[in-house]
């Protein structure tokens, strides 16, 4: 699902499907994360617009590359990161943090998938200006299928107050 396969509805400049609204991608995330954390995602009746468009928390998603690439963020991560979808989506996730907190950063992405899922994560990451932004709540878990099969990671965070 979330392999670098040319498909239809893909975008131009990476290759990497357009996952924003695309029901099996929703399902995945949704799903994994009512199976792995133990609760919803999204609020009863959202729907992968909502997530994508208007969700008041950043959703990010990677693949299962050995550097591991954005497959999906929402608006709200791509106000918060300063790129476009475009710019965002096929970026190795571990740019999104600077190289002193990279290794903060693996240790966290080796615990959820040793145990599935780690939640109360809080961090600092790197906007395409320099800028660096405070992340807190955060929950990342494993993208993992109803079959059992892993596509990658996914994870929500907010900002603090005033951050």
């Amino acid at each position: 699902m979330l392999s670098r396969a040319r498909r239809r509805g893909e975008t131009e400049e990476t290759g990497i499907p357009d996952l924003t609204t695309d029901p099996g991608f929703f399902e995945l995330l949704t799903g994994s994360h009512r199976r792995l954390v133990g609760r919803p995602l999204l609020p009863d009746g959202a729907d992968a617009d909502w997530a994508y468009r208007l969700a008041p928390f950043a959703l990010l998603a990677h693949d299962t590359a050995p550097d591991p690439c954005f497959v999906y963020a929402n608006r709200m991560a791509q106000e918060n990161f300063g790129y476009s979808r475009d710019e965002l989506i096929g970026m190795p996730s571990r740019l999104s943090a600077e190289a002193p907190d990279r290794a903060e950063r693996d240790r966290l992405l080796a615990a959820v998938a040793r145990n599935g899922c780690v939640a109360g994560y809080s961090g600092i990451r790197i906007a395409k200006s320099g800028r660096r932004f405070p992340i807190v709540d955060v929950v990342v878990w494993q993208l993992i299928d109803a079959d059992g099969v892993t596509h990658g990671q996914a994870a929500t965070y907010r900002l603090p107050p005033g951050g």
